[in-house]
């Protein structure tokens, strides 16, 4: 691996900390689900902000500049009825491409809904697009990981870069980190995926997340494709600082990205679920919490009288019961206790204190 220190642990997308230490960053990834409707784009935005998420995020290409048109078809396109029977690759790409000239509006709508917008740009023209728009990052896509000129021109921006990581090696992301690094990026956040619509939870290797974080100690984060939200909570308990995921309005819709999509009150949960995995991870001391405090006092057991016993006596074994509540004499001290003498009275079921013995 490279020495090159790649920036920093921690990085700001739209005045809100990205890394270890601070709370998630949950990115609402609409892709193409917006149908080419700008009414169903704006209602994605609101639907992410209703959610929770911390940012809602788009793509920004054209078909001419991402395929070929002669670009062999895609099995799992046509697997699962995803193009039309004589519809090719560059067609579909056609059809579900967001118009450009939308950016402004999604942006403006974006402010006024209080959610943080971007994109990912698949062609160096796009990321002077939505760079005169004022985006707050760049994410660079898994498939664009080997477009060097692209992440190159992202990165001399000087925004913060998300580069996912499916199909990719620990070199191709060291050579996507030199390429960002060297063109000036300073705030770099990686992020694991497994490339598939949807993955197969057996191929997800969320392990890699700690792997990653080792190899480039900068923030990770996480790329999700699967249905529901297992995978997002498991990988936020393993370090993800960050974790996308495609939403849409409805699965019952035509297009590539919707049937593998959470629905919004799905989104909504997910995003609760990572809240709530962030909150119960707390600290790795392990102690009496304050919100134990009372059942230590009261449900744990310790040391009572079995039976009345007059001032003076000596505790036999059998003078001794142990039950709850906790705030006698700790029943692990329990042999220091048999032979000594009460310096009072003890009632039946009085819990018992040091003061009450002696020698």
């Amino acid at each position: 691996m490279s020495a090159h220190t790649y920036g920093t642990r921690e990085i700001r997308i739209a005045d809100r900390p990205v890394g270890p230490g601070h709370p998630c960053f949950v990115i609402a990834e609409a892709g193409s689900n917006h149908n080419r409707d700008l009414s169903t784009a704006f209602r994605l935005i609101d639907v992410a902000a209703e959610a929770g998420a911390d940012a809602v995020k788009f793509q920004t290409y054209t078909a001419e500049g991402l395929y070929s048109r002669r670009t062999p078809d895609m099995s799992y396109l046509k697997d699962q009825g995803l193009v039309g029977e004589r519809e090719s690759v560059w067609e579909l790409i056609k059809r579900v491409e967001i118009p450009w000239e939308w950016h402004a509006d999604l942006a403006a709508h974006a402010r006024k809904a209080g959610i943080a917008f971007f994109s990912t740009p698949f062609q160096e023209e796009a990321v002077d697009l939505l760079e005169s728009i004022g985006v707050p990052a760049f994410k660079i896509a898994s498939y664009e990981i080997n477009h060097l000129p692209l992440i190159e021109r992202a990165a001399r921006t000087g925004k913060p870069l998300l580069i996912s990581t499916g199909m990719a090696s620990l070199g191709d992301i060291e050579r996507a980190l030199d390429t960002a690094a060297a063109a000036g990026a300073r705030e770099l956040l990686v992020m694991h995926c497994a490339v598939n619509y949807p993955p197969r939870f057996e191929d997800l290797n969320l392990r890699a997340i700690t792997t990653l974080q080792a190899a480039f100690d900068v923030p990770i984060g996480w790329s999700d494709h699967t249905p529901g939200h297992t995978a997002d909570v498991v990988a936020v308990a393993l370090g993800a600082c960050a974790v996308e995921k495609h939403f849409t309005l409805s699965r019952n819709q035509e297009g590539p990205d919707h049937p593998f999509a959470l629905e919004p009150d799905e989104l909504a949960a997910m995003v609760r679920a990572i809240r709530e995995t962030e909150a119960s991870l707390g600290s790795s001391i392990k102690r009496v919490t304050a919100a134990e405090a009372e059942m230590f006092r009261l449900g744990r057991r310790s040391l009572v009288a079995r039976r009345d016993v007059a001032a003076g006596a000596a505790l036999t074994r059998d003078d001794l019961a142990i039950k709850r509540p906790g705030f006698g004499i700790p029943v692990h001290d329990i042999d220091q206790v048999v032979g000594r003498h009460v310096a009072r009275a003890v009632a039946e079921d009085e819990v018992l204190q040091w003061d009450d013995l002696v020698r």
